[in-house]
């Protein structure tokens, strides 16, 4: 039967040739919308894009440097970012700590490293974010693998160990744990993702800053690979190791690595001991994390400048100052720094 409809059918378009022609053509068109119709569907629904087109990037041209097309390929000793969390979502003040990073590192590398990202060369999740930074030619996604970070360095066991993610803390020490491993295997710059930065940090090696007189802070570091430092650190997270303490794991864990190290028993005192430099506070917290309102309150640009004029980058205590209302539009601390220093993702910000 099916053979004898195929013999009708072409006896039929034969006889008609110019018709049968034109129902093909108008039945291919009709099956190659549905095709595409079906396939945007597809990207629509999971939420994906392949890579930025010129499309998508000049909505930010106004914003982006010229480096971004027409730079120089980045050099070795990258700065890193890091989400541990599932997230993909990226927030204005990470946007705009990876964009203020790569405007200040226009030759440099900068990698985001982000647990919820899929492994392997697939698309980037469809967000604002990832469209803008993706417009940066030295910023670079990558999926964060733990298991393969941690391997071959004292923090493998610990992270098997399945009881700490019930910790309360575990997200901050699980952070902690991938600096001073990405340090370890792969040296360069390693920034929390609410830093502004303001200026090239390429000749600060290994080195960390002060959050106060006698406290250091890991927000910041900056080192060559398997330097000691940081394997003291390693060897001092898992042998101390405890999860129940806030900072614990951080800036407790720095600081007392430090002055064992140095064999000091006040960080003031001795600030640069056995090839390590500890920053004074207004290299990176010149906003005392006691202080943090601060950012939200209205100065002057001459005022803004005096307060910053030793800082490299500027930590905004995300985890106190986030459920705080910014008026972008305003000349408060925080918006003049965005509007300064990461214009794309200010520009977003006064849009919505």
């Amino acid at each position: 039967r099916m053979s004898s409809c195929l013999t009708k059918l072409t006896t039929g378009l034969l006889s008609h040739r110019f018709g049968g022609l034109f129902i093909l053509a108008i039945s291919f068109v009709f099956f190659a919308s549905v095709m595409i119709y079906w396939r945007s569907g597809e990207d629509v629904e999971g939420q994906f894009y392949s890579l930025p087109t010129p499309s998508r990037c000049a909505q930010f041209l106004p914003y982006l440097p010229h480096p971004t097309a027409l730079g120089p390929s980045p050099s070795p000793g990258e700065l890193f970012f890091v989400e541990t969390s599932d997230r993909t979502d990226p927030s204005y003040l990470f946007t705009c700590s990876v964009e203020s990073a790569a405007r200040t590192h226009p030759g440099t590398r900068v990698v985001v490293l982000m647990k919820g990202l899929a492994s392997g060369n697939t698309s980037l999740p469809n967000h604002w974010g990832f469209s803008l930074l993706s417009c940066f030619r030295n910023v670079e996604f990558r999926h964060l693998d733990l298991t393969e970070l941690f391997s071959g360095t004292p923090l493998a066991k610990w992270y098997l160990q399945p009881e700490h993610q019930k910790e309360p803390y575990f997200l901050p020490v699980l952070s902690d744990a991938c600096r001073i491993a990405i340090m370890w295997k792969f040296g360069g710059t390693y920034l929390d993702t609410d830093f502004i930065v303001l200026r090239n940090l390429k000749n600060l090696t290994n080195a960390l800053g002060m959050q106060s007189q006698d406290v250091l802070n890991g927000a910041f570091l900056s080192f060559k690979p398997q330097h000691e430092f940081i394997a003291l650190c390693m060897q001092d997270f898992v042998d101390n190791y405890n999860g129940w303490i806030w900072a614990h794991q951080g800036p407790g864990l720095l600081t007392r690595v430090f002055k064992k190290l140095c064999s000091i028993g006040n960080i003031q005192t001795n600030m640069n001991c056995k090839g390590v430099r500890a920053l004074s506070p207004e290299a990176f917290y010149p906003i005392p994390w006691e202080d943090w309102k601060k950012l939200f309150d209205t100065i002057s640009s001459s005022e803004l400048h005096k307060i910053l004029k030793n800082t490299y980058a500027l930590h905004v205590w995300n985890k106190l100052s986030h459920g705080t209302r910014l008026d972008i539009t305003s000349q408060a601390f925080l918006a003049q720094l965005y509007s300064q220093f990461c214009p794309a993702t200010y520009a977003k910000m006064k849009k919505d």
